[in-house]
């Protein structure tokens, strides 16, 4: 192909030729979707329901669940559909789409996790300061934050990513995936989009320092406290959001940092699927199994 006007489409990821295997790849897709889809609506209506979870802290966390449904709806769907009806297909538009929408969801997440950091160790550090500093007007002003983050981050992907001509229309993943769609371009290096996912990269390092920072403060306050259990109390909500963000700056730098393969690979698809579809399963249930209030209002919930 010889210019961008010819992409009228893509080609997605086909996993198997072989009939059986498309459908066994369908309801694979579609129980790994409606159980993060359950556990995030769960985390959704218990904070919202139950006033004892009215707090700042509940209140990111539900803003992350809502996060975490938009990034799987916006990729799983779609390859669920194209298993299921044996195409490959996405248009052009969709493709852009779906970009603009899961990197704004992605960048929102990665700004709340940070967030969610600062905010433990507000309530940890200064707890007597924390009502005042964590009131909810700053909270509304923080969440409002995020979103015009998560925004910016998708415009200037989307922009950077589709500001080239693509010479092949072959997208060797299950979703229109960028450092895919890059490898695809007629000029070799979109020095745009490389730019825009170097600052980004750079800006996530910092965040990464930043949440470093705050935890190395938290442990130190949490080695002061005298009571064993009190400890344990503190430790058993920072652990969660600890292991969910290395989780996902992990996997993310990986499969970004490393230039994508010309031929379908599985470390591609699984560095993919560690990042975009793992996290927004998981979120809930770590933050649920260690959340007493969570697990309590849930087992109301599951009782109605």
């Amino acid at each position: 192909m010889e210019n961008q006007s010819i992409v009228s489409s893509f080609l997605l990821l086909e996993f198997s030729k072989d009939r059986h295997l498309q459908i066994l790849h369908f309801f694979l897709f579609f129980v790994l979707y409606l159980a993060t889809i359950t556990a995030n609506l769960l985390i959704v209506s218990a904070v919202a329901l139950d006033n004892q979870l009215h707090s700042p802290m509940h209140l990111f966390l539900m803003n992350l669940a809502v996060q975490d449904l938009g990034i799987v709806s916006v990729i799983i769907p779609k390859s669920m559909i194209n298993s299921l009806i044996d195409i490959r297909h996405i248009s052009y538009l969709g493709c852009i789409a779906q970009v603009f929408i899961f990197a704004c969801f992605e960048g929102a997440d990665f700004f709340l996790l940070t967030v969610m950091a600062y905010d433990r160790y507000v309530a940890i550090c200064y707890p007597l300061h924390y009502g005042m500093i964590m009131n909810w007007k700053a909270c509304t002003k923080i969440m409002i934050l995020v979103g015009v983050t998560g925004l910016l981050f998708g415009i200037l992907h989307t922009a950077g990513t589709f500001s080239t001509s693509f010479c092949s229309n072959i997208v060797n993943q299950f979703f229109c995936e960028i450092p895919q769609l890059l490898k695809l371009s007629c000029f070799g290096f979109n020095l745009i989009e490389i730019g825009f996912l170097v600052g980004s990269i750079t800006a996530g390092f910092g965040f990464f320092i930043f949440i470093i920072f705050s935890y190395t403060m938290i442990f130190k306050a949490v080695l002061r406290i005298p009571s064993v259990k009190g400890r344990q109390k503190t430790f058993s909500t920072c652990l969660p959001h600890l292991i969910v963000f290395s989780m996902f700056l992990v996997t993310v730098c990986l499969a970004y940092l490393r230039f994508p393969s010309d031929i379908p690979s599985y470390l591609d698809l699984t560095l993919t699927a560690l990042y975009s579809l793992l996290p927004p399963l998981f979120n809930p249930i770590i933050y649920s199994i260690r959340n007493k209030n969570i697990k309590s209002v849930l087992s109301k919930l599951w009782r109605l």
